[in-house]
């Protein structure tokens, strides 16, 4: 089935079907998981240490339907887990951005089809949360402005006129701040500074990376390294994929002129209401994130995490799992696990449908 892409996900017309409305996955997209298979063979993927939660659970749910197939997802980080896809050793990857048009146009990717495309299907969503160990604090109002400054080095106590002036209601300490950030390349530190570069380009003016552009603060590795570096002191701030902030303090981001905490609902919204990247294949559904909406109850800092697989695989055996894999992911089931397991918003309806027909071009 072939689709057509157009300017926004709601525009999308599958085998000639205008869908009208966008609904959450476990709301009733039709989709059940595949059926139990006859399967075999082992699967290995790797990649964004942001999807873990999410990929334990799927890899639970998959091989519980398919017992003769063992998947393997080692979360090395984005960067490295699209590496280990380019050079062959993964057969699919977890990244928290799609490919860039440099990189599809080098054409490098050793366990493709050389001329074929790439299947990148945004199969977890989530908010990025700001999370913060202030004693006595659990909550905070922050600006863009703010946060850049402060993960910049230019706010360096937590009582800070600028902080203050957004939680008069705060008790907040003369005590100093320690930023951190990922010390690996990072989709979720390049989603992160996205934001931050798209809604206050007057202070964050280093260019978009996945690497930290700026000197300072406490780097930790991966996302787990964060969390425990935020978690083990005090007066510490980071960012992490929102499934993982726990008990940690959090903080709600204006918006238009309103603060919005994080929700699996407020980062959806923001999804649905993007376009695509112009200029990709109809199985590449990459998404341009409009990081500086105004609208209503809309988290701008999301983070949409891609599995990443060849539409032609040199390899008949990748491509037969893969295939059965992405499937799985993208079904009602395996979202709604997701979301149990990991707190992401499960895809609309009409996203099923596009990420539908792309995992069925595989081969």
């Amino acid at each position: 089935m072939n689709i057509k892409r157009y300017g926004s996900i709601a525009a999308i017309a599958v085998a000639g079907t205008m869908l009208l409305a966008s609904c959450a996955a476990n709301e009733g997209n039709g989709a059940d998981a595949p059926a139990a298979s006859d399967l075999t063979g082992t699967l290995v993927g790797g990649g964004a240490s942001s999807q873990q939660a999410a990929q334990e659970a799927w890899v639970a749910g998959f091989q519980g339907l398919n017992e003769g197939v063992t998947v393997e997802y080692d979360p090395t980080g984005s960067g490295t887990g699209r590496d280990n896809f380019i050079a062959g050793a993964n057969a699919f990857t977890g990244s928290d951005r799609a490919f860039k048009d440099e990189e599809l146009a080098a054409d490098n990717f050793a366990g493709c089809v050389p001329g074929t495309p790439l299947v990148e299907i945004p199969a977890y969503i989530s908010p990025i949360a700001v999370i913060f160990n202030l004693e006595g604090v659990d909550t905070l109002n922050l600006d863009a402005p703010t946060i850049a400054k402060i993960f910049k080095g230019e706010i360096t106590t937590w009582n800070d006129e600028a902080i203050a002036s957004q939680n008069p209601d705060a008790e907040l300490p003369a005590e100093a701040i320690t930023a951190v950030h990922r010390s690996d390349e990072s989709g979720t530190t390049e989603n992160f500074v996205e934001y931050l570069s798209a809604v206050t380009p007057e202070v964050w003016d280093a260019e978009v990376s996945g690497d930290w552009a700026y000197p300072g603060g406490e780097a930790a590795q991966g996302t787990s390294g964060v969390v425990d570096a935020v978690t083990n002191g005090n007066g510490t701030i980071g960012y992490a994929d929102a499934s993982r902030a726990g008990d940690l303090g959090t903080v709600a981001v204006k918006v238009g002129e309103e603060y919005v905490p994080y929700s699996s609902e407020a980062a959806a919204a923001i999804v649905d209401a993007s376009p695509f990247v112009e200029g990709r294949g109809e199985t590449d559904l990459a998404i341009e994130l409009d990081r500086t909406t105004t609208e209503a109850g809309v988290y701008p800092i999301v983070l949409v995490s891609y599995l990443i697989g060849c539409a032609e695989y040199e390899d008949a055996a990748n491509a037969e799992l893969v295939k059965a894999y992405f499937e799985y992911v993208i079904s009602e089931d395996g979202q709604a696990t997701a979301e149990e397991a990991a707190g992401i918003a499960p895809i609309s309806s009409t996203l099923f449908d596009a990420a539908s027909a792309a995992v069925s071009a595989i081969k």
